[in-house]
């Protein structure tokens, strides 16, 4: 995969999150990053810009030349694991609680009326 292929694609995606996950409205990523400023965490900010502007100047630029591949890739690769959404602990931890409650309870109302409910049991 060429260079150009290869910024294009990370580019791509990063535009895609920000336009599904920021909602983010615009043609090129540094209009889809102003169109979401506010709601975008502000340390992938800069981030973001120097990606676009890689992007850009890759793009249009006949002679550019990416210098550092590798950093490029990584910084992508931060804005990506920044802008995905992923829930939280407290997501969790209000799950597996309401799941034993509800366990609980359960084994609760059986306890209480087993007399009544193993009557109905097969023999």
């Amino acid at each position: 995969m060429s260079e150009i292929e290869k910024v294009v694609v990370r580019t791509r995606r990063l535009e895609k999150l920000l336009r599904v996950q920021y909602h983010a409205e615009g043609k090129g990523l540094h209009q889809l990053i102003t169109s979401c400023e506010e709601r975008l965490p502000h340390d992938v900010i800069g981030k973001l810009r120097y990606v676009a502007t890689i992007r850009n100047k890759i793009v249009h630029e006949e002679d550019y030349c990416l210098d550092n591949r590798s950093e490029f890739l990584a910084v992508c690769d931060e804005c990506e694991k920044e802008l995905t959404p992923r829930s939280g602990r407290f997501i969790w931890r209000t799950a597996i609680t309401l799941m034993a409650l509800i366990t609980l309870a359960a084994l609760a109302f059986y306890y209480a009326n087993w007399d009544i409910l193993s009557k109905h049991l097969p023999q």
